[in-house]
């Protein structure tokens, strides 16, 4: 019997804000989400996310990196 994905459990495409500039070089580290610079001082990473365990996973490494998180956004796919 295999398990069931819920629907929230789907891959999706995510927008993660954090309180300052991360650089470029990061990207990689954070699953190639594209980075994006607001002139608030904040940064935007964006993409898609497999499922809940990656979406943690990238939460997990904000925290090791000692960033602020700001905002964890769902965005529907087009």
């Amino acid at each position: 019997m295999g398990a069931r994905r819920s629907p929230d459990d789907a891959p999706a495409h995510y927008q993660i804000r954090v309180q300052g500039a991360l650089e470029q070089h990061w990207s990689r580290w954070f699953d190639n989400m594209t980075i994006t610079y607001d002139a608030d001082g904040t940064t935007l990473l964006a993409g898609p996310v497999a499922d809940q365990a990656a979406l943690y996973g990238l939460i997990n490494r904000i925290r090791d990196l000692g960033l602020t998180l700001l905002l964890v956004a769902r965005q529907p796919i087009a």
